[in-house]
């Protein structure tokens, strides 16, 4: 043995390479020897460490790489994206692995794009600096950033990436965009439409051709999923209107590289018209008559069979069931057609539904809105039986809340069979507004208001808002707060401050100042029912020129409505010579037919301000379709104030308004407006001439701001009318039909109306007379009595008016021509009214 271990050592010194073959041979092998014949060597790598590549790549349980191990590291390695290329070779006993690595990115950089900011690209492309370099990644933001211009409506875009090399294996990564011209809808056809026009059919659906106002609005832009759900909406549109069988089979469409547009086409299958037959209600649930839910139903007989009924009533009765006591009552309705009568059966069948409790309510995606803000909207909550409907309205609600763009509630299994966790996705949206307003009206002149409010305000759920408004007759200021929740009960507390001066103008030859502040609370009494309660303490009083309250007449004032010369007082009211200021007709007659205002106004005037305190109500029914637009529904309001908790003044004041909007023929809507109010007097304090109704165009158009009803005559004789003093009863009838102009696009937005209008104002009951101190001239009007018109005639008026839903803001023409009216009423047949926010 001594001998052996001579020869290994001198062997080794001497290099000779069989020791290895005899170690092998003689000793026991080590597994670390064994897995030294596939050892993997690393080569290019720099910023990558070699223990990294080799990670990849594993061995059997003999420390050996056979190929498959090879190629499945091989493609790891590829995946990773660190690399260029990548090679592995067997180089003796050992696997070399040879990498060329990808290069880092310096900076990504845009050229070329007007419409999409840089910021926005950059969140959208994966490629960023001091990234790693790769060409599939590149491809991919290229096919990003071409996406996003073509959800914009640009589909002739082109993206080039440029990729410059830099030393010390650095690239800078620049796409250069083409962004080329905005492509939109060139054309919207209906395939199988007959029972409703093309052009009402577009008015349905959220796409639309373009036209000359499309730069102000992105609805002709083509969008692939807008199409799609304007699919949905033609549908529900026709299942609204009684088709129970209606289909949108296709939503084809075809870019025209000649109209550099897109040509859509919906295809149609109507089917049949139906009523509804019969509603029945049947129960399974032991104990429960279904009957008890007959009131809940806004499906009739006789009615046009309308899903959203059904939905809405099937809503309506889950939640009484669930208040009876019947958690996990289900309302599923179900329709047997009759296809030869053309009706539908409707039965609301109720079902014991799945006993299925909530776990927990998860929220997501609210970083600013207060999880309680949104929990509140909810009348269900952990650990409460799972109700769909319930559900439902709290999306409904979430949505109405408008602070957030899009809302979805979903569920997933909870920790056993009969949990279920909800999930509310929301993507939330700025509530802020900062808007300049201005407007014109042939009564108020021209206006603007600057405006600062806020939806949800800390993220509270609060809303607040500031406006200052000034104008050529009116100015103002007002501040408003909203408590949505009071107590955490559904109750609105809301308080309004507020400055407001109307001046003098063509119609009144007096101003109002009036200070004041309205806390009010609001309750909903149903989705469709509503009721305010409110308290107003406001200060009031005129302003009044000082020519237009005294006795002289000067012929070198031009600002007065009416300043005879001294030749006319002369010839006509009875003077002398007007040279003297002691003649009677100087001082007599003409005293009062220079412009001086009513008595009711100089009287105010001598009173001072006028503190007023009022309770009042409001209930309100609105089944409305759309408030900003609407075309079916019903809304009604009645108001009641109360003064005399307080104040100077006392009076009860009842209003009733009324409109009922119902869909005609081939779009045509009809309006009808009925309205009314009185006045009471209580207790012996006599109401003021403020406190009465002033009608004009707001009740019978083609007459003036205040030209309708009772009015000053006392010096008619001698020059003019005098001012409106207002009525304490009045009623009104307005019958519109409102039309689009088939001609145009539906998003121009104009609509022609035609109308008829009746209505009167009578029963002024303020001050008739007045001892006069300091007047000038006391001997010629001693008393200062008033005399007045006030006729109870009925007022009528037809017109024509265009209706403008306008870029700046909803316009209004009216041109009405009075039929009917009393002797001195103010005629005004034109008339203009609009504004805007920007």
């Amino acid at each position: 043995m001594s001998f052996l271990r001579a020869w290994l050592v001198a062997a080794v010194v001497g290099g000779v390479s069989i020791a290895t073959s005899l170690t092998a041979v003689l000793l026991p092998q080590p597994a670390a020897a064994a897995q030294a014949t596939d050892a993997i060597v690393v080569e290019g790598n720099r910023r990558v460490e070699a223990e990294t590549v080799r990670s990849y790549f594993r061995a059997d349980a003999n420390g050996r790489f056979d190929q498959v191990a090879l190629d499945d590291g091989l493609k790891a390695l590829v995946e990773t994206g660190l690399f260029q290329d990548v090679k592995v070779n067997r180089v003796g006993g050992h696997v070399v692995v040879s990498v060329v690595e990808n290069a880092v990115i310096g900076r990504v950089a845009f050229e070329g794009n007007k419409k999409i900011k840089d910021e926005q690209l950059t969140a959208e492309v994966q490629s960023k600096p001091r990234g790693t370099f790769s060409r599939a990644m590149v491809q991919s933001d290229t096919l990003r950033i071409a996406e996003i211009y073509r959800r914009s409506g640009r589909y002739d875009v082109r993206v080039t990436p440029e990729i410059i090399e830099q030393p010390s294996n650095r690239v800078d990564l620049v796409f250069t965009i083409n962004e080329g011209a905005k492509t939109g809808v060139k054309s919207i056809e209906f395939i199988g439409n007959s029972a409703f026009s093309a052009a009402r059919l577009r008015d349905v659906i959220k796409t639309h051709e373009g036209n000359l106002l499309s730069f102000l609005s992105s609805g002709d832009v083509y969008d692939p999923d807008r199409v799609e759900a304007d699919r949905d909406l033609i549908r529900r549109f026709y299942l609204k209107n009684g088709f129970a069988d209606a289909q949108v089979v296709a939503a084809l469409t075809e870019y025209d590289p000649d109209k550099k547009g897109f040509l859509v086409s919906f295809k149609i299958e109507e089917g049949q018209k139906y009523r509804v037959g019969t509603v029945e209600f049947r129960s399974s649930i032991a104990n429960f008559d279904a009957n008890v839910l007959r009131s809940f139903s806004r499906v009739n007989v006789g009615s046009l069979y309308n899903v959203e009924m059904v939905e809405k009533s099937t809503e309506e009765m889950q939640i009484e069931a669930s208040r009876r006591g019947y958690a996990f009552a289900v309302v599923r309705p179900s329709g047997d057609r009759n296809f030869e009568a053309h009706t539908v059966s409707v039965v609301f069948n109720v079902d014991e539904g799945p006993r299925t409790y909530i776990e927990r309510i998860n929220l997501r995606g609210n970083t600013r809105t207060r999880d309680y803000v949104i929990r509140r909207e909810f009348d269900l909550s952990e650990g409460d039986a799972y109700n769909r409907a319930l559900v439902d309205r709290a999306e409904r609600r979430l949505k109405n809340l408008d602070y957030f763009k899009s809302v979805k509630i979903t569920t997933e299994p909870g920790s056993s069979s009969d949990r279920v966790i909800l999930i509310v996705d929301m993507e939330e949206k700025s509530t802020g507004d900062f808007s300049i307003s201005g407007g014109y009206s042939t009564t108020d002149g021209a206006l603007a208001e600057v405006s600062v409010s806020e939806r949800n305000l800390f993220g509270k759920g609060l809303y607040a808002k500031a406006s200052v408004t000034y104008g050529q007759y009116a100015r103002g200021v007002s501040l408003s707060f909203v408590e949505p929740y009071l107590l955490d009960q559904r109750i609105a507390l809301g308080l309004d401050t507020y400055y407001r001066q109307q001046l003098a103008n063509s119609y009144t030859s007096y101003g109002v100042t009036t200070l004041g502040f309205s806390p009010r609370l609001g309750f909903a009494l149903r989705e469709d029912l509503s009721l305010q309660l409110r308290y107003s303490l406001y200060q009031q009083s005129i302003t009044l020129a000082s020519a237009y309250n005294n006795c002289n007449n000067n012929a070198a004032n031009t600002s007065l409505a009416f300043n005879p010369t001294p030749a006319y007082i002369q010839s006509v009211l009875g003077g002398v010579d007007p040279t003297n200021s002691t003649s009677s007709g100087y001082y007599g007659y003409g005293c009062y037919a220079d412009g001086e205002s009513s008595l009711p106004v100089r009287k105010e005037l001598a009173n001072g301000p006028t503190l007023t305190s009022a309770l009042g109500y409001t209930l309100t029914y609105n089944t409305l379709d759309n408030t900003k637009n609407p075309t079916d529904g019903l809304l009604v309001d009645f108001k009641q104030d109360f003064a005399g908790v307080g104040g100077d003044v006392t009076y009860l004041k009842t209003a009733l308004d009324t409109k009922y909007y119902t869909p005609l023929v081939s779009e045509i809507v009809s309006v009808i407006h009925l309205q009314g109010g009185v006045l009471n007097k209580i207790g012996n304090n006599d109401l003021r001439m403020l406190d009465h109704f002033q009608m004009g165009p707001n009740l019978v158009r083609g007459f003036a701001s205040n030209g309708i009803g009772p009015r000053d005559i006392t010096y008619l004789s001698y020059g003019a009318t005098g001012d409106a003093l207002g009525g304490t009863k009045y009623w009104g009838a307005s019958m519109e039909l409102q039309m689009p102009f088939w001609f145009l696009p539906k998003e121009v937005g104009l609509k022609g109306a035609v109308y008829a209008d009746a209505g009167s104002l009578w029963g002024y009951q303020g001050p008739t007379s007045w001892a006069a101190t300091g007047e000038v001239n006391t001997k010629a009007c001693p008393t200062c009595g008033l005399q007045y018109d006030d006729s109870s005639v009925v007022r009528s008026s037809v017109g024509v008016g265009l209706i403008w839903a306008s870029p700046f803001g909803p316009l209004r023409f009216d041109y009405a021509v009075p039929l009917t009216k009393g002797k001195y009423d103010v005629v005004q047949e034109f008339r203009f009214g609009g504004g805007t926010s920007f």
